[in-house]
């Protein structure tokens, strides 16, 4: 098993005097003379390690769900050693805080995540982390270094980007595009931090090393022995999460920006619900409770998702609280699914997002402090997702008072209306392509709520798709929608879009601009915030 020290603490003033402070049994860490460290590592069970060698980091360095004092940082090793992280307030490193992570092993893949606490609030910080020799503490890799910035506990301005759905429908990382083409106009925005709304790989989406485009040139994949077939086995599922960190300026992204990460059903297999036996003839495991827990496990261990959910079996629900702007709701609406079916269902079932996160979704949004509500969704609320002849999303198409799914969200709907909770945003990606959607009790056949936004992009490195039909229960209108020619257009041919959110410090306006392959502003709409 993993060893796990108790939490690091940092203290403002600490950070500030530049101490070296470490956990029980680690050492501070001098000067390592420097090495190539690689990105493109097989597993470490499987390196040629050489006696006395030093270990090695193989995947770059991540953080995630920074808050206001607290980070959860992210790193793999080559082989059984202990992960330890210098935190600064500038590259330099000259003043700084080492504190130890944990012993990573076989158990988790030779990853760690590690959350360290105390840090300054609305501080840009610089972390680097080394493994260290298990048997000799003076042996330790070259460093991986990351950015990070704590939320401000004052009214800042705060500037986020989101979208999802990575390296999917055949298209994988291109080194002629440095890995994901569009990752470097989202490193331009600089943002505070990046919310993935789910399909952070495709467990099910094997590649070929080419695939000819419309115009007759070929599209080049870089591709793994994973990704030749479909995740099965806890080593494919895990093979999909390093797959992705090939993509150098993708590995350069999530070092320098922190993330929000939620999953959808790409991370297991399409459009899968629990309880689901596959008919797909690439399966030999055709149960898909057992892909989805080899799924989960291997997420948990490559995504930093710090240990703040309330849910105590792996769902990723939570809610990360930014400052006195924002709260950011992290929905799961996976783990809860009910089987795909016309979705016509009279009775709530809770086949979205069941009855516990819904009555914790509505109770922390009735706490909630911040100005703006932003709901992280991973399916659209209003638009139409087909699963053959069947649903896969939460609207069906049926015009009338909610049905199925719509079920589980009519009472979060109607709840905020309640509370007098007319800031809220929600987000999300899911289509493959990307819209501005507004609801309307007006236009609605269900009207026990007040009017919202729902912003949709993606996707960042897969195919297009799009439009889908609106659902007409909540009166949404689409006031934006770009979307490709035909299915499945690749990334070399545009059509990839995210998202960008910004708060204004002074005035708490919301502006929300989505964003094309290049970072071209295709739509923007300011929300100015409603006062009781």
């Amino acid at each position: 098993m993993t060893q796990t020290p108790p939490e690091p603490q940092l203290g403002r003033r600490t950070l500030l005097r530049g101490a070296a402070v470490v956990g029980a049994g680690a050492a501070v860490l001098g000067s390592v003379p420097a090495s190539a460290t690689t990105a493109r590592a097989t597993s470490g069970s499987a390196a040629a390690l050489v006696r006395g060698d030093r270990p090695a980091l193989t995947h770059g360095v991540q953080a995630g769900d920074v808050l206001t004092r607290q980070a959860t940082l992210w790193s793999r090793a080559d082989r059984p050693s202990r992960l330890v992280a210098e935190i600064a307030r500038d590259r330099s490193f000259r003043r700084s805080v080492t504190v130890q992570g944990p012993v990573v092993t076989p158990d988790t893949d030779f990853t760690g995540r590690f959350t360290v606490r105390g840090l300054p609030s609305g501080a840009d910080l610089f972390y680097r982390v080394r493994a260290v020799d298990l048997r000799d503490p003076r042996r330790s890799s070259a460093p991986e270094t990351g950015h990070l910035r704590t939320a401000s506990r004052r009214r800042e301005d705060v500037r986020f980007l989101w979208s999802g759905d990575i390296a999917g429908q055949g298209w994988g990382v291109n080194p002629a595009y440095g890995g994901f083409r569009i990752v470097d106009a989202m490193a331009r925005r600089r943002p505070d931090f990046f919310l993935c709304s789910g399909d952070n790989v495709y467990a099910d989406g094997p590649l070929s090393e080419t695939v000819t485009l419309p115009d007759g040139t070929l599209w080049r994949n870089v591709v793994t022995e994973e990704k030749t077939k479909v995740a099965e086995t806890l080593a494919e599922f895990r093979g999909q999460f390093r797959y992705n960190l090939l993509a150098d300026n993708w590995r350069r992204f999530l070092a320098e920006t922190p993330q929000v990460t939620q999953w959808d059903d790409h991370e297991v297999t399409n459009n899968w619900y629990p309880g689901e036996l596959l008919t797909d003839a690439r399966y030999t495991e055709k149960r898909v409770d057992v892909l989805s827990a080899r799924g989960r496990r291997a997420f948990h261990e490559y995504i930093p998702v710090a240990p703040i959910s309330p849910d105590p079996d792996g769902r990723v629900y939570r809610v990360l609280h930014l400052g006195p702007l924002i709260d950011l709701f992290v929905l799961d609406m996976r783990t809860h699914k009910d089987p795909n079916t016309a979705d016509k269902e009279t009775l709530r079932d809770g086949g979205v997002l069941g009855a516990k996160q819904t009555r914790w979704l509505i109770s922390e949004l009735e706490r909630s402090r911040a100005t703006w509500k932003v709901i992280a969704a991973d399916l659209p609320v209003g638009l139409v997702v087909p699963d053959g002849t069947e649903q896969e999303g939460i609207a069906q198409g049926d015009p009338g008072a909610p049905l199925g799914r719509e079920l589980d969200i009519a009472p979060v709907l109607t709840a905020l209306k309640r509370a007098g909770i007319r800031n809220h945003v929600w987000l999300t990606a899911d289509v493959h392509y990307t819209a501005a959607h507004h609801y309307s009790p007006d236009r609605a056949a269900y009207q026990d709520f007040d009017p919202f936004w729902e912003f949709v992009s993606g996707p960042l490195n897969a195919g297009a798709f799009g439009p889908n039909a609106l659902d007409a229960t909540f009166g949404p209108r689409a006031e934006f929608v770009a979307a490709p020619p035909r299915a499945n257009t690749s990334p070399a041919e545009g059509f990839q879009f995210f998202g960008e959110v910004e708060v204004d410090g002074d005035t708490a306006a919301l502006t929300v601009t989505l964003r094309d392959v290049d970072g071209g502003a295709l739509f923007s709409k300011t929300l100015v915030p409603h006062r009781r």
